[in-house]
């Protein structure tokens, strides 16, 4: 029996759990239509998740900037330190076969302020020796030479190389007188003072057979219709460039190259050239000082190496 009505008990269950399944499907079924037709109480969450896919998009699809790019660029273009970044380098590859010079400036420095060893207004004791000129050729570069009344300067007034360039008259014990342009070094143990003159020189002031001579001598500014010359070194380029004027009337105190914050003044090497190691200003504006304080400023200077190259300048007599 108790096993029957047990039996009998089973049928009451089940009928009240599928009862209890539909009425909690019914309460499941309602509460799902009750949110997805209930009005949206955070409307910003879509529009967000909208704007950061459309920035996704912006940083990953190619050949699509982002917003922000487009204003760098412009600033980096417009920046004036990229422009004079650029602008020498643009010189050497528009050569031009005339050059176009700017007008002497001529500055208040007082007479041979600008000078190193040898000055303007100055008479300088020594002796004359010579020695075989060869082909001209000499410590200032500036290459074989048919001009013989040259000379060679003692180490101690070379000076670097401010000696080149420069003329002198020379004058013996007895007034007789050579002018002389100095195209080389007399090394030492040439003393100070002391000249090495081309045979031809020193034949003017006395016989070579005497060997040497006592002399004096003094800086001259000559009457020249000779116009000054720019020449680069062998190997210039605009990353590396040495730079030498060749035939101005007045020794040179300096040389400087025009660059995106001004002028650079370049160091002066023995072998007589201005030497610019990073390429600063290679194949721009060029300007040069006498050792009167006279400026020159030089353009359309090609940067084409070992060819000398004429300008419309030169320096005023002193």
């Amino acid at each position: 029996m108790a096993s029957s009505s047990s039996h009998r008990r089973r049928p009451g269950r089940q009928r009240t759990w599928v009862v209890s399944a539909l009425v909690a499907a019914a309460f499941a079924l309602i509460a799902s239509l009750i949110v997805a037709f209930g009005p949206d109480d955070d409307g910003g969450e879509p529009a967000a998740s909208s704007a950061s896919v459309e920035v996704s998009e912006a940083a990953t699809t190619p050949g699509r900037a982002p917003a922000t790019a487009s204003p760098s660029a412009s600033a980096t273009k417009a920046s004036p330190s990229a422009t004079a970044k650029t602008a020498p380098s643009a010189s050497p590859s528009t050569p031009k076969a005339k050059p176009s010079t700017a007008s002497p400036r001529r500055t208040a420095a007082g007479a041979g302020s600008l000078a190193g060893r040898i000055r303007p207004g100055t008479t300088y004791q020594g002796i004359a020796t010579f020695y075989d000129t060869g082909n001209g050729d000499g410590a200032c570069s500036y290459g074989p030479t048919d001009d013989v009344m040259t000379a060679a300067m003692n180490h101690t007034d070379y000076e670097t190389s401010q000696a080149c360039g420069a003329y002198v008259r020379v004058r013996s014990a007895d007034g007789a007188t050579v002018t002389v342009r100095i195209t080389n070094e007399c090394p030492l143990p040439c003393k100070p003072g002391q000249l090495d003159l081309s045979p031809q020189a020193f034949a003017k002031l006395a016989a070579p057979s005497r060997g040497q001579i006592p002399v004096t001598w003094t800086l001259l500014s000559p009457a020249t219709s000779e116009k000054i010359s720019i020449r680069y070194k062998t190997g210039s380029t605009r990353y590396w460039c040495a730079i030498q004027a060749i035939g101005h009337r007045n020794p040179l105190a300096r040389l400087e190259v025009r660059t995106g914050s001004g002028w650079t003044r370049l160091a002066r090497t023995e072998y007589n050239y201005f030497l610019s190691e990073q390429g600063t200003g290679c194949g721009g504006a060029i300007r040069i000082t006498d050792i009167y304080g006279e400026q020159l400023t030089i353009d359309g200077i090609a940067l084409r190496a070992e060819a000398v190259q004429p300008t419309s300048v030169q320096f005023a007599a002193h």
